[in-house]
């Protein structure tokens, strides 16, 4: 199907849109998949809030050239799917390492974050960064732990003395 100019500048202008303020891309071939297993590919991305669009590679090479993505144009060769975490940096690494581990035809060729091109072998990194929601966890307890350790120290030298009482009176009813 040929795309009209207005067409190729409408999409090179979303990408360039979701790319400006995405937090991390990966650029995947799916050379080999079928139609249901993209469709498939999609429905997670956009249940994971990742934006994901097959585009042609001229087109890709513009709408990233103004943005930290640039470093993926030179790898853009062949059937390649755009994947933009847009609002946690590893959620288009999850999504793309879990539907890889079943389907070995998608191969990610490239990731990028903060400008920087990592190698495919970085997925695992990208994709074991906590999410937004288990950051803060951490950060709580994190930040809980030396209070919950101040309440038990301060709590300790009472409940040594009602131990002490304690093991005193047992040992006065079992001399009685």
């Amino acid at each position: 199907m040929a795309l009209r100019f207005e067409d190729k500048k409408v999409i090179v202008a979303e990408v360039a849109n979701v790319a400006a303020t995405a937090l991390s891309a990966v650029a995947a071939e799916y050379r080999g998949l079928t139609v249901e297993e993209m469709t498939e590919l999609r429905s997670g991305a956009r249940k994971a809030g990742v934006y994901m669009r097959v585009v042609r590679n001229t087109l890709a090479h513009r709408a990233l050239a103004d943005t930290e993505f640039a470093c993926l144009q030179e790898i853009l060769v062949g059937p390649i799917v755009l994947a933009f975490s847009k609002e946690d940096p590893g959620s288009a690494a999850r999504l793309i390492k879990d539907f890889a581990k079943d389907h070995d035809k998608l191969v990610v060729k490239a990731l990028s974050v903060s400008g920087k091109l990592l190698s495919p072998k970085d997925i695992d990194m990208l994709a074991n960064l906590p999410t937004r929601d288990q950051a803060l966890a951490l950060l709580l307890s994190v930040m809980k732990a030396p209070i919950t350790q101040f309440v038990r120290t301060v709590r300790e030298p009472h409940a040594k003395l009602t131990r002490a009482v304690d093991a005193v009176r047992r040992q006065k009813e079992a001399s009685a």
